[in-house]
């Protein structure tokens, strides 16, 4: 170490405290270390930037919808305004700057609020995918034997099923709607939480840390909570930030092949629905109805596109195998 710097132990402290020639003190506790490392790690790589960038933007949209577009009914404030019951779709104009979808829906209003939408399908479903995951998959890691065969094999035969089968069929029997989508997304898409998660404890359980845990009394509660979710739960999560953008998409599927909310439901999957029979325009101009179907479609790309961006980026930032690279 450099003249100007020297080192001071502090007494009741497991870390070094550098002091600079005004004895400045400069922390170099490991978390903090870590904590900084991670922030320029996930700030130097430009895709994780674009990614963030344009999760927030959606996130002030959502936000600041009443204010963007305001609801004429604030008590369904969802439901997009529409002047006319005129089948053919309006081009952009001052008045409707989007224009209009099927039956004069504004596109504007729909682009907005769907926002919302969005995120509350990608929370939603991710947040109780994620707790349904923690619980199974840590009691499946974690105890193993018979119990894990029983909750894996179940998993299997989630699994087993194909994907578009099994929600359509579940949809169907719940009742067309956005509320069923979201039911249906959280039945199905539990499973790859719980197979990484036990993945990960299965190597985590026989450190030497949960040996000694076991040998001092702790519980097995305990034991999960303080020694084994703290260093197995960042590979769950990664998938989670990615699942987010995946599960909107997948939302958009269903609602696009007719099972979602109603028509005039500001959902970014509904309005692809409304404009697919209007993706050819008449014969004399074949892109007069563009905004109907380039608009919500692109709003679905960008809010994915956004969310695998961050999910990547998080991906560097907490998987131990890829961080110190």
């Amino acid at each position: 170490m450099s003249d100007s710097h020297k080192t001071e132990i502090v007494p009741d402290h497991t870390t070094e405290v550098l002091t600079d020639d005004a004895g400045f003190e400069v922390s170099a506790h490991p978390r903090v270390q870590e904590f900084i490392f991670s922030t320029k790690r996930f700030l130097s790589n430009p895709l994780s930037i674009i990614g963030l960038i344009i999760i927030l933007g959606f996130a002030l949209v959502a936000i600041f919808a009443p204010v963007l577009a305001p609801p004429e009914n604030p008590e369904n404030p969802y439901r997009i305004p529409h002047d006319g019951w005129a089948v053919e779709p309006q081009a952009p104009s001052e008045e409707n700057i989007l224009g209009t979808m099927e039956q004069q829906y504004d596109v504007y209003y729909g682009l907005i609020w769907g926002t919302r939408s969005a995120f509350r399908i990608g929370f939603f479903v991710v947040l109780a995918n994620l707790a349904m995951g923690l619980v199974l998959g840590s009691i499946a890691g974690y105890f193993g034997g018979l119990i894990d065969e029983v909750i894996m094999r179940i998993t299997d035969m989630f699994y087993s099923i194909p994907f578009l089968s099994w929600a359509m069929a579940l949809v169907v029997a719940i009742g067309r709607g956005l509320n069923s989508i979201i039911i249906t997304l959280i039945v199905i898409q539990w499973t790859t939480y719980v197979r990484v998660l036990r993945g990960e404890i299965l190597t985590v359980r026989e450190n030497d840390y949960v040996q000694a845990a076991r040998a001092s009394g702790a519980s097995h509660l305990r034991i999960i909570t303080t020694h084994i979710l703290p260093n197995s739960i960042y590979s769950v999560l990664i998938v989670a930030s990615m699942n987010i953008g995946v599960t909107v998409l997948a939302a958009a599927t269903l609602s696009f092949l007719g099972l979602g909310a109603e028509i005039g439901y500001a959902d970014w999957g509904q309005m692809a629905n409304t404009a697919r029979n209007w993706i050819v325009g008449p014969p004399g101009n074949r892109l007069a109805y563009w905004h109907v179907v380039m608009i919500p479609g692109a709003a679905i790309s960008l809010f994915v596109l956004g969310w695998n961006l961050l999910g990547d980026a998080a991906r560097d930032v907490f998987d131990p195998k890829m961080r110190r690279k």
